[in-house]
């Protein structure tokens, strides 16, 4: 068994490589450009929004409770469309430290949980591959396996889930290679 306090630089250091990975991705690698379209006819439904007050939250169009899922009022609603889910987030600039410096704190949260896993589950001087094999895959099951929810309950295009998954994938791999190098020798 190996603490997490002796895994602390792996932690920050796997949180970092991951961070920068996918800025990478994200920025300068053009396959998630077009994971976001434009709502035809944007600014009559954004003033629309504005009009009714809309606050920022989450969404479900055309709203229904338990009960009247199956009225036939309801289902007719849903025929016609459209049907979706939406967040609205608070109006203003978007504020990208933010954000980045959650994501970042999210990744350091997971390298603790891969720390504690694999801590738990080996011991000083476990050879590379064996380390490599249970961080990543605690890696990959908390940045790629989560998204599929994304496809499953929020009707996040499979196509855009698949890619999320593979990014988690990556992170994971990366973790893993961070983990592998800076363990405990003995």
């Amino acid at each position: 068994m190996v603490s997490v306090t002796a895994l602390w630089l792996a932690v920050v250091v796997a949180a970092a490589v991951v961070f920068v990975a996918s800025a990478v991705m994200h920025m300068i690698l053009p396959y998630h450009r077009k994971d976001y379209g434009r709502m035809p006819e944007e600014e009559k439904i954004l003033e629309a929004m504005r009009e009714a007050g809309l606050k920022p939250g989450q969404y479900l169009f055309p709203f229904r409770t338990h009960e009247e899922m199956k009225s036939p009022e309801m289902v007719e609603k849903y025929k016609m469309g459209p049907v979706g889910m939406m967040t609205v987030i608070p109006s203003g600039p978007t504020v990208m430290g933010k954000y980045l410096g959650m994501w970042f704190g999210y990744c350091l949260v997971v390298g603790f949980f891969v720390a504690y896993l694999t801590g738990t589950a080996l011991g000083a001087g476990a050879a590379y591959l064996v380390v490599f094999r249970v961080a990543g895959m605690a890696a990959f099951l908390a940045y790629g396996v989560g998204q599929v929810s994304n496809g499953i309950w929020r009707g996040q295009p499979w196509g855009v889930t698949l890619k999320e998954a593979m990014d988690g994938l990556v992170y994971g791999m990366l973790t893993a290679g961070v983990f592998g190098w800076l363990w405990p020798r003995g």
